[in-house]
């Protein structure tokens, strides 16, 4: 690993211990903002880390100044050199920032629950991208005691958000004079719901004005907030390991929009074409590996290579399909070369053992 690339994945580290350690505090005072400062401050040296191991710099010709979050994102999502973010995983990453940005320079009221989502969410992804780009993971840097803790863990964001939507309505009701906590609690949903519709821009007073209008008119949260709608909690692997992902299927889709246009989101830029993420076909891969196409073929079988779509995708232009593989794939394979028999394989996959490519 490059020197600079080291120094930066120590200090992004660092960040999330500290986040980490604010988060398990037994006191309140300034500890959302802490939680969401640092914890944004370690993805963005991490993605910085993430570019530089991988050949490319975060300084742009004759700037002064590194790069900032966007950029570190739009690159790990979009440039195929970088690549290590899904559009759903840069979603995570888009709220912890647009949440740390109204922590920083205004005011946020965030519930517990919600910081045990966003915190334990970015802990899951962070670990992932250890584990993809560096071959490691946070057991090297965490004791496995350490993790987010809560007393009261969410079981999904849908009963979470409704309970939030509720305090509200509670707060708003004739009499109560805490419109101003109404709105503070409202500022929270509505940043989440900006990054997942395209903007960047904070909800300003007569938008949250708005917004309290509408919830006492009768309107359901999911009316309110579309894009909160679509999320879903997704529990995997040991522990209670929390990590935010789209719907797909249901609510408002993710917008692609040309990159440059005012205020939008990094998941809001269209990403690069496929094709040039895809870049190598069947005969370009057997040169760069020296096999033969029939030899890479039945790696590519033993290896189930087609399976992973970091690997592999299939196009249709007019009539004609196309099977492409990635740069990635490409490191993949010369990664597993020295391990394989090929005689084995060949023997296995061959061309007489397997179906028609």
């Amino acid at each position: 690993m490059k020197k600079e690339a080291k120094v930066l994945l120590g200090k992004s580290v660092d960040s999330l211990f500290l986040a980490v350690e604010h988060f398990n505090r037994p006191w309140d005072r300034g500890r959302p903002e802490a939680v969401l400062v640092l914890l944004d401050r370690s993805f963005e040296l991490l993605l910085k880390s993430v570019i530089i191991h991988r050949g490319g710099t975060i300084r742009e010709h004759r700037a002064k100044e590194t790069i900032g979050f966007d950029s570190c994102v739009r690159k790990c999502v979009s440039d195929a050199a970088f690549r290590c973010l899904s559009e759903e995983e840069a979603i995570t990453v888009q709220v912890i920032n647009s949440l740390r940005d109204a922590a920083q320079h205004y005011l946020l009221e965030i519930s517990e629950q919600q910081l045990y989502i966003y915190t334990q969410g970015g802990l899951t992804l962070y670990d992932r991208l250890l584990r993809k780009v560096f071959e490691t993971s946070l057991k090297k840097y965490l004791p496995n005691r350490v993790l987010p803790i809560s007393t009261d863990p969410p079981k999904d964001l849908a009963t979470v958000i409704t309970a939030e939507f509720e305090d509200v309505r509670t707060l708003l009701k004739p009499g109560s004079r805490k419109r101003l906590d109404a709105q503070a609690k409202l500022r929270t949903l509505q940043i989440v719901e900006e990054s997942l519709s395209g903007s960047r821009s904070q909800p300003g007073v007569a938008e949250l004005r708005k917004l309290t209008k509408q919830i006492s008119k009768g309107k359901s949260w999911q009316e309110i907030f579309p894009g909160l709608a679509t999320l879903q909690l997704d529990t995997t692997g040991t522990g209670l390991s929390v990590s935010l992902r789209i719907t797909k299927h249901e609510g408002e889709p993710i917008h692609l929009v040309p990159e440059g246009t005012p205020g939008s989101t990094v998941v809001a830029i269209k990403r690069v074409n496929e094709l040039s993420y895809y870049s190598l076909g069947l005969r370009d891969l057997a040169d760069k590996l020296g096999l033969t196409s029939s030899m890479t073929i039945a790696v590519v079988r033993a290896l189930k290579v087609q399976s992973n779509p970091e690997y592999f995708s299939i196009f249709k232009i007019g009539k004609i399909t196309h099977k492409r593989y990635s740069a990635n794939c490409l490191d993949y394979l010369h990664k597993q070369a020295p391990s394989l028999n090929m005689k084995s394989i060949w023997q296995k996959y061959g061309p007489r053992k397997r179906n028609k490519e």
